[in-house]
């Protein structure tokens, strides 16, 4: 009886701890995004997340370097990979540039983000999330599914 409610239950369990994989590395990201929008907030710093899509990894830096390009070891606060649970597939920044390789850079000062966007993670069942990050108000949110934002208009596009 024992063994029969174990064999029920296990897919069950197991399930549930893939998802709650998927959701803490995700959660990983977005509190790393929030923590460099408080540290900012509160200082002249600028802190700068960098999302490798090709490595499946992300970092939060300080930056103190003039070359931005240049990541030295000793700005690097965090540092942290994803797993097969929970993938980057790309980013879109609100200018309306977006790539699905190399590295993404999300930067934040005292004034706010330097660009909003979106970066897009699928998980084992490869269902899209969104993590959502605004400039405007410096919100930075997970939504499920691939979101769709508001994409700038041009010049001749303008209803005036």
């Amino acid at each position: 009886m024992v063994s029969l409610f174990i064999f029920l239950a296990a897919p069950s369990l197991f399930g549930l701890l893939r998802r709650n994989t998927f959701r803490a590395q995700a959660q990983e990201l977005v509190s790393t995004m929030r923590m460099a929008a408080a540290a900012a907030a509160q200082s002249d710093r600028r802190y700068e997340v960098i999302i490798d899509i090709t490595e499946q990894s992300f970092l939060l830096r300080e930056i103190t370097s003039p070359d931005l390009q240049q990541v030295l070891e000793e700005e690097i606060i965090v540092e942290n990979n994803f797993s097969d649970n929970c993938r980057v597939v790309y980013v879109w920044f609100d200018d309306g540039e977006d790539t699905n390789e190399g590295r993404a850079r999300f930067r934040v000062g005292h004034s706010g983000w330097q660009f909003g966007g979106k970066i897009v993670l699928l998980d084992e069942d490869e269902q899209p999330y969104s993590v959502l990050v605004s400039r405007i108000n410096r919100m930075i949110v997970l939504a499920e599914g691939d979101v769709e934002l508001l994409e700038p208009k041009t010049r001749g596009e303008l209803p005036f």
